[in-house]
This record gives structure tokens, C-alpha cells and sequence, in this order.
């Protein structure tokens, strides 16, 4: 895991992060990763097609047109 330092935060930024961690019981420290997680959300892998094809469509999914039909085209024969 990473750490990073943060300087020059205004004192009024401040008293109001820890006022925030302090009503959800966190420490400012992990208030901030609460925070950061909110921003920047790491979406976890999905397990199988259907929960991607859900998170990209809804569940409602999407209308696609039909393929236009195509002849079906004889496999080449090289002289058995």
C-alpha cells in the first residue's frame, strides 16, 4: 500500500474533515480514504459476461438490429 503527505491544508479544511470523521467514527486518515474511494472508485473484476454486459446496458440491456443474412459459403475441398 501507498502513502501520501498532504501540506498547506487550510486550517478551516481541516476542523471540518475531522468534524466528518469524527460524526462516522473514522480517524481523519481513513476519512479521507473513504473519500478518495468515492472519487476514484476501483470497480472489482467481474466474475462472469452477464454482470459486465448488466454494468455496461442495465438490466433492461439493449435492442441490437439483425444481422443481415449471408449464404452459407462450402468448405474448401484440397482433394482427399
Amino acid at each position: 500500500m501507498a502513502s501520501i503527505i498532504i501540506r498547506n491544508i487550510e486550517d478551516s479544511l481541516k476542523e471540518k474533515l475531522r468534524v466528518r470523521a469524527a460524526q462516522q467514527g473514522r480517524s481523519m486518515e481513513e476519512e479521507v480514504r473513504v473519500i478518495l474511494r468515492k472519487e476514484f472508485p476501483n470497480p472489482e473484476p467481474f466474475e462472469n459476461i452477464a454482470d459486465l454486459a448488466e454494468s455496461l446496458f442495465g438490466k433492461k440491456g439493449i435492442d441490437l438490429d439483425a444481422h443481415p443474412a449471408v449464404s452459407a459459403r462450402h468448405p474448401q475441398n484440397f482433394g482427399e
